[in-house]
C-alpha cells in the first residue's frame, strides 16, 4: 500500500472499541431501534450482535485486510454489519441500493470483496447477475428471520444463531482501513475513498463537540447508510456516545415525523432539499416536534426561505456541516448560534481543520498546476481546498488520482467557494456545474435561490443548456407547488434586486421532480442530459 498523504500522531480507539466501550459504560442504555422488525436493542446486546457476527466472519475465511461489501438498505441488520465487519479486522464496503448490476459488478471487483451482503429489496440484483455471485466466496441474506435464503446464500441471522460472542483474534490497528466506500462516479467510474479507523473516530468526536451532542441524544438514520454523511454523522457519533439510534428502512417523509414523536427523537439530520417534503408532510399529519432540539441540514446548498420556513416548524436551532466523502465527510461547521447571523454560510473549519480558496484547477494550465499558495483574495470565488485529520487515506488503487487531487497534503474539492471577512465559508456551486453565457461565469445556485423565493416554487435546478450565440444559456427546471406559468417566473426573475438580468434564465421547464441521488443530491448531469 502507498505512503499515507498524512500522518496524524493520535491515540485513538477503533471504530469496534468505541461500541465496546460504550456496551460496558451503558449496557442497559436503547442502542437500534428497528420498527420494521421489532427491533429494540441494548447496547449490551447490539454489542454482543457485533462480536458474533466477527466470529461468523472469521469461520466463514475473512481476515484482517479482507473486503466485505454490503448492498442494502437502512435496517438493524446494517448496524451489526459495520462494527461487525470491523471488528472481523476486515474493511466495510457499503455500495450504494441502486446500482445496477454491472456497476455493482465493478466496485465489487475492483473492491476485491470477499463477502457480500444483500437483502430482499436486493436480491433480484444479485440474482441476475452469476458473474457477481461467483466473484465472492460468500453472499449472506440479512432477512433469513422472514423468508428462506436463497440456495447460494447463508442467512445472516443463521450465522449469528451459530456462531460464538468470541472477537476473532485480529489486531486491528487504527491506522488501518475500515471502510472502503465509492464516489458517485456521475463523470465517470466511481473511486474508492479509504477511511482508517482514526479517520473515523476523530470525526466522531469532533462532530459531537461541534453539534453538542451527548449520550441523551436520540436520532433517526434517516439517509442511506451506505453513504459516509449517514454513518459518520449519524450512527458511529451516536454509538460513541451512548445516543440511540432510530433506523428507517426507507424514506417516508410522515413516517419520519411519526418517528419523531414516537421515539421523542431530538436530533434529526436530512438532505436540505429533503426538509422540503418534511415541511409538506408537516403540514398533512398531527404532527407535534416538541422533542426535537436541533435540525441539520447538508449535501447541498440550503435555500434561505426554506430554511425559514423549516425554523417556524420544526425548531429554532439548526446547523449545518460542509465537506464531502473524502473528508469523512465534515470539515466546515456553521453552528446553531451562527445560523441566523450568517445564512447562507456552511461556517468555519472544525478543530484542526483548515480551508483555503485558491484558483480554480478546471482552468489550470497543465504545465502550471494550481497550488495551496495559489490562494485568491478574500471575498472572491475560487476552488475550496481542505485539509484535516478525518481527510482520506488514498483512492484505492488509484495513485494518479490520489496526487491530483491531494496536493501538499489539501484535497482539492472541486467546489467553487469564497471565505468573508470573517473566516466563514461559503459554497456557491461545483466548479463543472458553472454555467459560462457569453463569456460570463455564472453559479446555478444564486440563480436557485432567487427562484425559491417565489412561493408557488417547491423545487428548482438550474443548469447550462447549449447556445449557439452565447456558449450557454441559463434555464431551470421548476418543480411547481400550485399553478405557474412560465411568463410568471420570468417576470419574477426580471424584477428580483438578487439577480444581474445575464443571468436570468432563458427557458423553464415546469416538471413533476427533479432526478435526485439516495443522498437528496439533484443530480444536474440527468438534466444536461436532457
Amino acid at each position: 500500500m502507498p505512503a499515507r498523504i498524512v500522518t496524524f500522531m493520535t491515540i485513538l480507539p477503533t471504530v469496534p472499541e468505541t461500541l465496546a466501550r460504550t456496551a460496558r459504560k451503558y449496557p442497559d442504555r436503547e442502542a437500534i431501534v428497528y420498527p420494521r422488525k421489532d427491533v429494540r436493542w441494548t447496547y449490551a446486546e447490539f454489542d454482543d450482535r457485533a462480536s458474533r457476527f466477527a466470529s461468523a466472519l472469521g469461520e466463514l475465511g475473512v481476515e484482517l485486510g479482507d473486503t466485505v461489501s454490503a448492498f442494502m438498505h437502512n435496517s438493524a441488520e446494517f448496524a451489526v454489519a459495520v462494527y461487525g465487519i470491523s471488528r472481523a479486522g476486515a474493511i466495510l464496503n457499503p455500495v450504494n441500493y441502486r446500482l445496477a448490476t454491472g456497476e455493482l459488478a465493478y466496485i465489487l471487483e475492483d473492491a476485491g470483496s470477499k463477502v457480500l451482503l444483500f437483502e430482499e429489496a436486493t436480491r433480484e440484483t444479485i440474482a441476475d447477475a452469476t458473474a457477481v455471485r461467483e466473484s465472492l466466496s460468500h453472499l449472506v441474506y440479512v432477512d433469513d428471520d422472514r423468508r428462506e435464503s436463497p440456495p447460494w446464500a447463508v442467512g445472516f441471522h443463521a450465522l449469528l444463531d451459530g456462531a460464538e460472542t468470541v472477537d476473532p483474534a485480529v489486531d486491528v490497528d487504527p491506522a488501518d482501513p475500515w471502510m472502503l466506500v465509492y464516489t458517485s462516479g456521475t463523470t465517470g467510474r466511481p473511486k474508492g475513498v479509504v477511511h482508517t479507523h482514526e479517520n473515523a473516530t476523530y470525526h466522531n468526536l469532533l462532530y459531537n463537540g461541534q453539534k453538542k451532542l451527548d449520550y441523551r441524544v436520540v436520532g433517526v438514520a434517516v439517509m442511506p447508510m451506505y453513504h459516509v454523511a449517514e454513518l459518520n454523522c449519524g450512527l458511529l457519533p451516536r454509538v460513541n456516545y451512548g445516543g440511540k439510534s432510530v433506523v428507517t428502512h426507507s424514506f417516508d417523509p410522515e413516517r419520519v415525523l411519526e418517528l419523531v414523536d414516537a421515539e421523542d427523537v431530538t436530533y434529526l439530520f436530512v438532505a436540505s432539499r429533503t426538509w422540503g417534503e418534511l415541511l409538506d408532510a408537516a403540514g398533512s399529519i398531527d404532527f407535534d416536534g416538541r422533542s426535537l432540539e436541533l435540525g441539520v441540514y447538508g449535501a447541498a446548498p440550503m435555500p434561505p426561505s426554506l430554511l425559514e420556513q423549516c425554523i417556524e416548524t420544526f425548531t429554532d436551532s439548526w446547523a449545518t456541516a460542509y465537506g464531502m466523502t473524502e473528508m469523512g465527510p465534515n470539515a466546515t461547521f456553521l453552528l446553531p448560534f451562527e445560523v441566523t447571523e450568517k445564512l447562507g454560510s456552511v461556517g468555519r473549519p472544525g478543530p484542526n481543520h483548515e480551508v483555503r480558496i485558491v484558483e480554480a484547477t478546471e482552468t489550470e494550465d497543465p504545465d502550471d498546476p494550481v497550488t495551496p499558495e495559489d490562494t485568491v483574495e478574500t471575498g472572491e470565488t475560487g476552488e475550496i481546498i481542505l485539509r484535516g485529520p478525518s481527510m482520506l487515506d488514498e483512492y484505492w488503487n488509484l495513485p494518479d488520482a490520489t496526487d491530483r487531487a491531494v496536493r501538499d497534503g489539501w484535497f482539492f474539492t472541486g467546489d467553487a467557494g469564497y471565505l468573508d471577512a470573517d473566516g466563514y465559508l461559503y459554497l456557491v456551486d461545483r466548479i463543472d456545474d458553472m454555467i459560462i453565457s457569453g463569456g460570463e461565469n455564472i453559479y446555478p445556485t444564486e440563480v436557485e435561490n432567487v427562484l425559491y423565493q417565489h412561493d408557488v416554487v417547491r423545487e428548482v435546478a438550474v443548469v447550462g443548456e447549449e447556445d449557439a450565440a452565447y456558449g450557454e444559456r441559463v434555464v431551470a427546471y421548476v418543480v411547481p407547488g400550485d399553478e405557474v406559468s412560465e411568463a410568471d417566473l420570468d417576470a419574477f426573475c426580471r424584477d428580483s434586486p438578487d439577480l444581474a438580468d445575464f443571468k436570468r434564465p432563458r427557458a423553464y421547464y415546469l416538471v413533476d421532480e427533479l432526478p435526485k441521488n439516495p443522498s437528496g443530491k439533484v443530480q444536474k448531469y440527468k438534466l444536461r442530459e436532457e
